[in-house]
Formats: structure tokens, sequence, C-alpha cells
């Protein structure tokens, strides 16, 4: 599309109500930031962004609906999704009307479809270091819990093969639904509590998760001994749950509001003086953010909305986003990230306790499921 054709439009896919739209409400204000910044700076291809917007209700169905009807509307690009089911609904439609799809979730990996940029972490960027983390930090025996669809399944198997290559012992693995009522979070209490001292992975998302941290708090678990650990609780889901629920537990995660860098306080300072002072920030926020600068970006390169090239724009530059400089890898079009492993605070803060120094290729197909360094020191701790 050339500049003389109308504005840019992007089509955003995020859940306003529902059972994920405790995070999906803060992913699409991250989106918001960017183009409210892109158009501040003048807009792309000489005219201001344009955003379609809609309510996919946390549904897998709607999620598809509501992609084909915004890019009937004229969106160049969709972004959004945060549940792989999701992801997984709109990704036909994308692949059949050659669209773009632009994915800032954490997830399973272990996918790639032309049209689908994903932005969000894949295991090799969270579960690995999240694995050294706790089988060094804590006794190594583990309780999965996870929502009932296809991301915990997947991340389960994962992860209980990283805890086992360093020595560590899955004593059950368990699901609820994506809505549990009280008795179903509390069954799952019930049978933590029945398995002794174990450190909790939890791929419970959404308002479920929500009631799953406040339910482990009000039983009274050792969170210095039996935290919860999580790729995806971010501040979103704490300031639902209520700081006190969540104090000594751990998020593995590219981005921590806490990080300290320039490009970082002027996001944290720019979507608080839009949000409300106490307006949470997680990974899939920045995330969200900065892949439609991203997509600003491809396309003032490219001139033009045209697919082709606009993925053949991409991996031909870095973005300085609030995590660090990330680029999109032109094979898998996944994004390099940083790792970090954050633990929450008195206060209510996140604390970076473990972090990389470079960022990480995505690797979603994890053809190398662990590195030397980490089996060499399972393999120490075991002797």
């Amino acid at each position: 599309m050339a500049s003389n054709e109308g504005p840019v439009t992007v089509g955003l896919l995020y859940s306003q109500t529902g059972e994920t739209a405790v995070i999906e409400r803060a992913q699409r204000q991250g989106a918001f930031l960017a183009v409210s910044e892109i158009n501040a700076e003048g807009g792309v291809l000489g005219q201001p962004l344009r955003t379609l917007d809609c309510d996919p209700a946390s549904t897998p169905a709607k999620f598809r609906e509501e992609a084909e009807r915004l890019l009937a509307q004229g969106a160049d690009a969709l972004f959004g999704c945060y549940m792989s089911s999701t992801r997984k609904a709109v990704l036909p439609v994308i692949d059949r009307r050659r669209a773009l799809l632009f994915y800032p979730t954490v997830y399973e990996g272990f996918e790639f479809l032309e049209g689908c940029v994903y932005s969000g972490a894949t295991p090799k960027q969270t579960a690995r270091m999240l694995a050294d983390f706790l089988c060094e930090t804590y006794e190594p025996r583990f309780f999965f819990v996870g929502s009932n669809y296809v991301f915990p399944y997947e991340s389960n198997r994962i992860m209980r093969d990283l805890i086992a290559n360093r020595g560590g012992k899955v004593i059950d693995e368990i699901y609820i639904p994506l809505r549990p009522s009280k008795s179903e979070v509390d069954e799952a209490i019930h049978k933590i509590r029945r398995a002794g001292r174990v450190v909790i992975f939890s791929t419970v998302v959404g308002e479920g998760a929500v009631s799953f941290y406040r339910a482990y708090h009000d039983a009274g678990f050792d969170r210095s001994v039996q935290p919860i650990a999580s790729l995806t609780f971010g501040e979103p889901e704490c300031q639902a749950a209520g700081m006190e629920a969540c104090i000594g537990n751990i998020t593995s995660a590219p981005y921590f509001s806490v990080i300290r860098s320039p490009a970082n306080q002027r996001f944290v300072t720019a979507y608080r003086s839009m949000f409300g002072a106490d307006a949470p920030i997680s990974s899939e926020v920045e995330a969200a953010y900065f892949q439609v600068r991203m997509y600003a970006e491809a396309v003032r390169r490219a001139g033009t909305t045209s697919r082709a090239e606009i993925l053949e724009a991409l991996p031909t530059f870095t973005f300085e986003a609030p995590q660090g400089t990330v680029r999109i890898d032109p094979v898998t079009h996944h994004t390099y990230l940083w790792p970090r492993i954050g633990v929450v605070r008195p206060g209510g803060a996140f604390e970076i306790v473990r972090e990389a120094s470079a960022p990480e290729a995505p690797e979603p197909y994890l053809v190398e499921h662990d590195d030397a360094a980490s089996l060499a020191r399972a393999g120490a701790g075991g002797d």
C-alpha cells in the first residue's frame, strides 16, 4: 500500500471481557501507547496510524470471527491474542488471507506460520532459566498446576524434561478449567497439601490464576520454601490477586517494570501517565507495545504494507525496547529477548534476581533442549 492509498491500519485482538481480560486489557493499552507515540512522531507513510478495535471476549471462536471482520474492514496487520487456543483459532485466517499477525505472549513454541511474528518468549527464553533457578534454590520437588488448554500441557511437558535433567522430581500434574469454580480450586489446594513440601509450577492463566494464587495464600503455605513459579503471572495479575497473596512467588519473563534503563524509564513514565499512576505492566504488555513500534518502522522502511516486504524488512533492524535491544529472527519470525527471573518482594514490586547478559535466540523448536552449562550444574549437584 502506498502512502496515497489511505492510512496504515492496525487491528487489535485483545479481550476486554472474559477470563483473560485481566491481562489482555493491559496488552491493549500497551498497543495504544505505541500508536499514540507513533502518531506524535508523524505517523506512518505520511498519515496517522489508524486502529480498529474489538472484544473477542477470551473465546477462540470470537477471535477467529473478529480477525475476519478486522481484515475485511481494512486492517493491514493484526496484533494480539493471549491464549494459544485463541492464536491457533486466528492463524488459519491469517494463512488463508495472506495477512499478518503479531503475537505478544509467551507460548509453548513448536510453531511457525509465515504470516505470524512472535514477540513473546519461547520456552528456551523462560523455562530453562526458571528450571535452573528453582532447582538451585529450593528442594527440587515439584507440583504442576495448569489451566486446561494447549499452552499448559505443552509447557509442562517441556518443564518436566528440564527438571528431570537437573535431578528434580515432579510429584503430580493436574489441570483445572479456564473458569474454575471455588471447589475446583480448593481441590487443587488439597492435592498440593497432600504432596508435602513442593514448589508449584503454575500454568494457570487469567482469572483462574488470580483465584488460585489467592487460595494458595489463604491456605497458609510458606512461600519462602514453597513458592508458586510461573511464566505468565505478572503485575496485572498480582494487582488483581492482591500483593499480599503474591509475595515470594516467582515469574520468569523477559521484562519487569523495575528494569533500570533510560528506555524503560521512558516507557513506564509514558504508560502510567496515559493509564494511571498505579497501572501494572507485564512482559506481555511490553511486547504488545514494542511489536507495534517495530511494525511501524518496518512499514516506513519498506514503504508499503505488503506482507512479503514487511517480513523482509523486520529482521533488518533492532529496536531499543524497554527490556533491552530486541530483533526479529529472519528464519523463525520469533524475537531475540532477554531472559529474567523476578521474585515478588514485600511492597509488591518484583525484584530481578537473575538475568541474561545478552538477548537470547528464540529457538522455538528447542533443537538444543538443554544447554551444556545447565546440564553440567545438574550433574555436579547430583554427585
